[in-house]
């Protein structure tokens, strides 16, 4: 939205001419939306403000890890890896595989754990060691050891690893030692036992499996000669093929009786009795008869009344068509339904006499499955059978064979020895951590103290909150802040001084400052601030190339963000320019612009507004800048808006804007005083001045929505004390955009 306001036109008291509507100035929308994209730069800058708290937080959460870490009991580790031989026998006790007599079963590495756990084996163990160590009991060894089964690549192994853990690395490679062998011992008698089992159970069960295969044979021999039943596959291809037959009989039946019912049920309702009639030829005559008079009655009827003798007539003969035709329908009817009910019959007889024929051949086929069925029971029992003693067998002779061998299925490939370095605590690895950690924990407070901090710091954060362009950034003079602070120090009377106050002092120390900024500017020609300043002054002047800004009010949000050294500096610069600049000093509650500038303040605005003053007895000049005229405040006046918002100062603002190529109002900051939105329409727009570390985004906040009902033209903002690196090129450019 373009805001621009129009000047009254002011008569020629005190030496004033009149003046048209000032040209109206584009503004950037307040509204305007910019990205806020967290970058390294304000990443970096909050660790350099928030340093002592993130090496505060870090320092402690070390000491403490460290100190924690030093005092650790260290805690040694060793370990066994056992070879596991998956026999058969260790996985089927007392079973033969009935599948495939060539594969060898998997060991249940789980189970098998859980047995090296076991109290039975422990227990053995442990009577050992307390010889050695009196402290060790069942329970302490278990919770000290661990087995597990060893995973490479995602791939199960066959190796086994015990590892024990203690404070005493000695006491670890003694007591493995003794574990070790006593898993070796077991698993040797344990395969020894299993083996010699083994081949009992099936020196046990070949009897009765030989006597089983010579029964079921006779069986076989037995049924074959009674039932005279060779080949049982051709009985059942021949009751199939007559099975087949019925069937399609069956299926044929039944369509013709569907169609036979289906054709007597439509004969008993309308759509279908409609249907044979309109095939009978005798009925179609009468209906074409019916028509022919229905279209006669129809015609005679324009003619005539119904009472009329022809249309009676006509009447008698439709109605005898009518007759005529209903008996007809009947005796057609009839006709129809006798013979569908002949039809439906018939083919009811057909189906009983299929009925019997199918059940001539169930009978017939009954006795078939049976004999089938025990044929192949017996057939299926023999192969099993037969089967399963050839297992017997093989395994027989396999189990006799490993009996006789004596190499151990479990195989020791890494024996335990003393370990050298403690695996808890890991010194290297928790001081690491622990510094990460800190550090992380450092970082982390300071961001959430950054968080509650509700003050601008970088130009970029406040680029995104405000929305509006950034006109200028200003860096940190601390000299210049210092004076800006101490002209903030509250006074006791509104225009007067606080007791102590020594003006000659203050001005003195306020002219030496920027009188030696301005010999510096002469001299060098150059400097950050003066660059800076310089960079503002030609953004506003490039706002508009057609019409440029020749009255500006500058303000801020809250009191101490140095709008007034602001204002001061830029009319300098603009005077430098070589432009004729008027300062004015609309602060008529806390003016600064006398000290700034080291002017009396007996006259000023509020005289010129007030009385009938000529205007050019209030405008003074600073030595050293012939084209900068200044307007003080003049004497603190009661209800300082009344007089802002007064005709004659239009009309004052008027005159200035004629008689100056620039004009720069100072006005008091924007919230919770009115002077600024007063002013601010009466001119080509506003600048606001925001001091970055201190003004707080609740007060920006609120001078925003205070403005977003306000005519005035928003220019942008000034970002006042910047302490980023200025003279980087790319900080410029990530700025301005």
């Amino acid at each position: 939205m373009d805001n621009y306001s129009t000047k009254p036109v002011i008569s020629n008291q005190n030496g004033m001419v009149p003046t048209q509507s000032l040209p109206a100035i584009p503004t950037f929308s307040r509204f305007e939306e910019e990205s806020n994209d967290w970058d390294w730069s304000q990443f970096t800058d909050i660790l350099r403000r928030r340093a002592l708290v993130i090496a505060g937080v870090a320092t402690i959460v070390m000491g403490t890890a460290t100190y924690l870490t030093l005092k650790e009991q260290p805690v040694y580790q060793g370990a066994f890896k056992l070879l596991v031989e998956p026999v058969d026998e260790d996985a089927t006790l007392g079973k033969v595989k009935v599948d495939d007599p060539n594969s060898q079963p998997k060991l249940d590495y789980e189970s098998q754990i859980q047995v090296l756990k076991s109290p039975e084996l422990i227990n053995s163990i442990v009577k050992e060691l307390r010889i050695i160590y009196p402290d060790i009991t069942y329970d302490s060894l278990l919770q000290a050891l661990s087995i597990n089964r060893l995973i490479s690549d995602s791939n199960e192994t066959k190796i086994i690893e015990v590892s024990y853990v203690s404070h005493d690395p000695n006491r670890i490679k003694v007591v493995l030692d003794k574990i070790a062998k006593s898993y070796l011992d077991y698993s040797l008698e344990t395969r020894k036992t299993k083996l010699r089992q083994g081949v009992k159970f099936v020196d046990q069960q070949l009897p009765s499996i030989k006597n089983r295969v010579d029964r079921l044979q006779k069986e076989l021999q037995v049924f074959r000669q009674s039932y005279n039943f060779i080949t049982p596959e051709t009985e059942a291809g021949e009751v199939t093929n007559k099975f087949s037959a019925l069937s399609n009989q069956r299926a044929t039946l039944n369509q013709q009786l569907a169609t036979s019912r289906a054709n007597f049920t439509s004969l008993n309702e309308e759509q279908g009795a409609l249907a044979a009639l309109n095939n009978t030829v005798a009925y179609q005559q009468l209906m074409g008869q019916l028509r022919q008079l229905e279209v006669q009655i129809a015609g005679e009827s324009a003619r005539f009344q119904p009472d009329n003798p022809a249309m009676q007539i006509l009447e008698e003969k439709r109605q005898n068509v009518v007759s005529l035709l209903q008996q007809e329908a009947k005796r057609v009817l009839g006709v129809k339904y006798a013979e569908a009910i002949t039809q439906l019959q018939s083919l009811e007889v057909q189906s009983q006499e299929l009925a019997n024929a199918e059940r001539q051949v169930a009978q017939q086929a009954k006795l078939l499955p049976v004999l089938s069925r025990r044929y192949t029971e017996l057939d299926r029992d023999i192969k099993i059978a037969t089967e399963s003693l050839n297992r017997f067998l093989t395994t027989r002779e396999t189990l006799q064979i490993q009996v006789a061998q004596t190499e151990f299925p479990w195989q020791l490939i890494q024996a335990a020895s003393n370990p050298q370095a403690p695996i808890f605590p890991d010194i290297p690895r928790n001081l690491s951590i622990a510094f990460v950690t800190s550090l992380i924990l450092g970082i982390g407070v300071g961001l959430l103290v950054e968080k509650g901090d509700n003050t601008y710091h970088a130009v970029g954060s406040l680029k995104g909150d405000i929305k509006l362009p950034i006109l200028g950034i200003l860096p940190f003079d601390k000299k210049l802040q210092s004076s800006q602070d101490h002209n903030l120090v509250p006074r006791a009377i509104e225009g007067t001084r606080t007791t102590g106050d020594d003006p000659q002092a203050e001005n003195s120390t306020l002219s030496s400052i920027f009188s030696s900024q301005s010999a510096n500017h002469s001299k060098q020609g150059g400097g950050k601030f003066w660059e800076a300043l310089q960079v503002l002054y030609a953004n506003i002047q490039l706002l508009n190339f057609e019409r440029p800004i020749r009255s500006l009010v500058i303000s801020s949000a809250l009191p101490g963000d140095g709008k007034s050294t602001v204002a001061f500096q830029l009319a300098q610069t603009a005077t430098a320019m070589g432009k004729r600049v008027l300062l004015v000093d609309a602060n008529l509650r806390r003016p600064q612009l006398h000290n700034l500038s080291d002017l009396n303040n007996l006259q000023g605005l509020s005289s010129a507004i007030s009385t009938n003053l000529p205007v050019e007895q209030v405008i003074q000049k600073i030595p050293g800048f012939n084209n900068l005229s200044v307007i003080t405040a003049g004497p603190i006046l009661p209800e300082p808006a009344r007089l802002l918002s007064s005709e004659k100062m239009k009309q004052l603002m008027a005159y200035f804007h004629q008689s100056f190529d620039l004009v720069i109002y100072d006005v008091p900051c924007l919230v919770g005083i009115v002077d600024a939105r007063l002013l601010a329409p009466h001119t080509d727009g506003m600048l606001m001045v925001v001091r970055l570390d201190k003004t707080d985004k609740s007060g920006l906040t609120r001078a925003q929505d205070s403005l977003k009902i306000s005519p005035a033209n928003i220019l942008g903002v000034v970002a006042n004390g910047d302490r980023g690196k200025f003279h980087d090129v790319n900080y410029q450019q990530s700025v301005y955009g």
